[in-house]
């Protein structure tokens, strides 16, 4: 059971969970699934991935500066996410209001996990 522990191992059941997810709602409920759903899942995995990972490689560097290093992810994560849409928005992506909603609800799940993996460090750093 210690490889279910491993960050990455723990990343990877949550994306290919949340995939399945779109899937089926995708073959399901197509009209509440942008077209460009895939784009939006690369970048906001792509994007939480790195920030956590980053995140964790500091914390083992720096361990006295937990609380900077998980808002300085959440901070960058956030400007990305904003950029992103900006960008996609200026380009004429369609259905703009389900392309934003989209968004923000996978952003949502993977904020969730991140919250989830802050709380689960909180007992080794408080001892």
């Amino acid at each position: 059971m210690k490889l279910l522990s491993n960050f990455h191992v723990k990343f990877l059941l949550v994306s290919v969970l949340i995939a399945g997810t779109i899937l089926v709602c995708q073959n399901f409920l197509p009209q509440i699934i942008h077209s460009n759903i895939w784009g939006i899942y690369g970048f906001v995995v792509g994007l939480s991935y790195l920030v956590s990972a980053f995140a964790l490689w500091l914390y083992k560097k720096s361990p006295e500066n937990f609380l900077q290093i998980k808002l300085l992810g959440m901070v960058i994560r956030i400007l990305s996410s904003l950029g992103f849409i900006a960008i996609l928005v200026v380009m004429g992506v369609e259905n703009i209001i389900l392309f934003i909603a989209n968004f923000f609800i996978l952003f949502l799940f993977y904020l969730t996990f991140d919250i989830y993996t802050f709380i689960s460090n909180l007992r080794p750093i408080s001892k």
